[in-house]
């Protein structure tokens, strides 16, 4: 007999932006950057690396994502595993040159069926996050 296994969901934000893949890799990748649009972070750019993500939101909330990174491909695609809030996932951003810039593409997967408000939730925040990156990127070298 076999099981159905419950079907694991995934976020998909894409924004095209009028920057190189290089400009949006610094964003993505240098820890003083990353801060300036996502959370304050000790991320290094080395497979295998683990480090944080820290936010409070309200004085209140404090979120702490622990966080390891799992793929690169310099200004193409990072990847790295996201664990808050009982939840253990995988961000994922690839960058595709266009003729006027570059695609973003941020994929969260790993959201299982019972996490419906985690799924809503990441999918606004990576909305806000993406187009606060987009906005940051233009007032960058």
């Amino acid at each position: 007999m076999s099981t159905v296994k419950p079907a694991i969901r995934t976020v998909i934000v894409e924004r095209q932006v009028p920057h190189p893949p290089e400009k949006i890799w610094r964003a993505l990748t240098q820890p003083h950057l990353i801060e300036e649009w996502l959370m304050q972070t000790d991320f290094q750019l080395v497979k295998g690396q683990k480090f944080t993500l820290r936010n409070q939101p309200r004085p209140d909330v404090s979120v702490v994502i622990e966080a390891e990174v799992l793929a690169i491909e310099p200004h193409r695609t990072l990847s790295y595993s996201w664990r808050a809030f009982g939840l253990d996932s995988t961000v994922t951003f690839t960058l595709e040159p266009t003729p006027t810039g570059t695609i973003i593409r941020m994929e969260q997967t790993g959201f299982g069926p019972d996490q419906d408000l985690a799924f809503k939730g990441s999918r606004a925040a990576w909305t806000q996050y993406l187009a606060a990156l987009d906005r940051f990127i233009a007032t960058i070298d």
